[in-house]
């Protein structure tokens, strides 16, 4: 499939941004009910559960040493650079710091592949280019008091979700439903090692009293998204440019924005609506 369509490389990258908006907004409320990594938790352990089955009942060849290890190591590091985004949040201001993530998030797998494919069209340029801004753009917010601290985890957070999208590329060449299971073991493993350190420094991530009413629900029907989102951006990555399909999907925070309109009735700021506009810009240009 190394010949497919840019098309289809921005209709999975879309699937992909929609799957993790959609995942992000479910988690963002069932966090009104309990700790975020709790609810993460929750999710990856069901998900794994069901991937796991879904493996096994498929018959599906498990994949060799090394592409287990990429997928593990994907799912840990990704579960840690998730921990310190959620506390590079509670240090400072939420729109910055997210601003600087997202962009980080895609920049890396667009050096990566830069320095192995080289460069891409004019075209593709441009609309990586706008990709990047949309995506600063629709996350980035008026509010103010972020400490470099929280500047410097949100970057490093940023680095780590970007690494994360090259090692799942990478592990998808053993196979995506594999690489999704074992990315998803390996995320379990992190998330329960940062439970366990936040809860040795009484951090307010586990802290708080926990409703159960609601909390299970969100926080599996935001893992199954995330799952669901991991593969189809496999699958984008694996048949077109990683970069291409590594913009597309992180402009996930659009998704999540939409979701809070239409369901909570929330305004969207000026940057929010041109960063969906750029957002679209960069769409169309990627798919040419």
């Amino acid at each position: 499939m190394a010949g497919a369509s840019p098309l289809a490389v921005v209709e999975l990258g879309l699937t992909a941004a929609a799957l993790w908006g959609g995942s992000d907004f479910a988690g963002g409320l069932g966090a009104r009910r309990a700790p975020a990594l709790l609810l993460v938790a929750a999710g990856h352990l069901v998900t794994l559960v069901v991937l796991l089955v879904v493996c096994g009942m498929a018959g599906l060849r498990f994949p060799s040493i090394n592409f287990v290890l990429l997928g593990l190591l994907a799912g840990f590091e990704g579960a840690l650079s998730l921990a310190i985004f959620y506390r590079a949040l509670a240090d400072g201001a939420m729109g910055v710091t997210a601003a600087l993530t997202g962009v980080l998030t895609a920049a890396v797998p667009v050096a990566f592949a830069l320095a192995s494919r080289g460069w891409p069209s004019t075209t593709e340029v441009a609309g990586l280019a706008a990709g990047a801004g949309a995506i600063a753009l629709t996350a980035w917010t008026s509010e103010h008091g972020t400490t470099p601290r929280a500047l410097a985890m949100g970057a490093l957070a940023g680095v780590g979700f970007g690494v994360q999208l090259v090692l799942l590329k990478l592990a998808a060449t053993g196979g995506v439903a594999w690489a999704m299971t074992t990315a998803r073991a390996g995320g379990l493993l992190g998330i329960l090692l940062a439970l366990a350190v936040s809860a040795q420094a009484g951090n307010r991530l586990t802290s708080g009293r926990i409703r159960m009413r609601g909390f299970w629900r969100m926080g599996v029907l935001a893992g199954v998204l995330d799952a669901a989102g991991n593969g189809a951006y496999m699958l984008a990555a694996g048949i077109g440019r990683m970069e291409v399909g590594a913009m597309i999907a992180s402009l996930y925070p659009a998704v999540t924005i939409l979701l809070a309109i239409v369901l909570l009735h929330e305004r969207p700021g000026w940057r929010q609506k041109l960063g969906m506009g750029v957002g679209l810009m960069a769409i169309l240009l990627l798919s040419r």
